[in-house]
């Protein structure tokens, strides 16, 4: 705790020299959990905001492309946590290029896969820069 002191301590500093502001309600100072953009940071690393794993979970099938691309849209944006995003969303991505909104078993499959993999999302623990890195890219999107 003591070296997060020093480093809060360090940044107010050069928020100062750089004539940096923050609105002091708006922080918060040793509590356990933070909500940050559809998030939650705990000391164990970053989880989806339940709430909006909720509504994926009820999310209905989608009957046309705006429908479709809305969901896909809420689930990348939780994509760090699914791995092999682009191969479960594949089927999906296929109907919004196709003439013609055409839903099929495959679509459901991988509808359904995507859902229950965002609701049992892990938590991503914080990078510990004393191990090495594991690289995995995704170039679906």
């Amino acid at each position: 705790m003591t070296d997060h002191i020093e480093n809060v301590k360090a940044l107010f500093e050069l928020m100062q020299k750089f004539q940096l502001y923050a609105k002091m309600s708006k922080c918060a100072f040793e509590v356990p959990k933070v909500e940050y953009l559809g998030h939650f940071i705990i000391q164990e690393g970053v989880y989806a905001d339940p709430k909006k794993i909720i509504a994926v979970k009820q999310w209905p099938i989608p009957t046309n492309i705006k429908q479709l691309g809305v969901f896909l849209e809420l689930a990348g944006y939780y994509r760090r946590f699914i791995q092999g995003y682009g191969a479960i969303c594949g089927p999906l991505h296929d109907l919004l290029k196709k003439d013609g909104y055409a839903w099929n078993s495959e679509a459901t499959a991988a509808f359904e896969k995507l859902k229950q993999t965002l609701v049992s999302a892990p938590v991503l623990a914080m990078p510990d820069f004393s191990k090495p890195f594991l690289v995995e890219t995704d170039a679906s999107g």
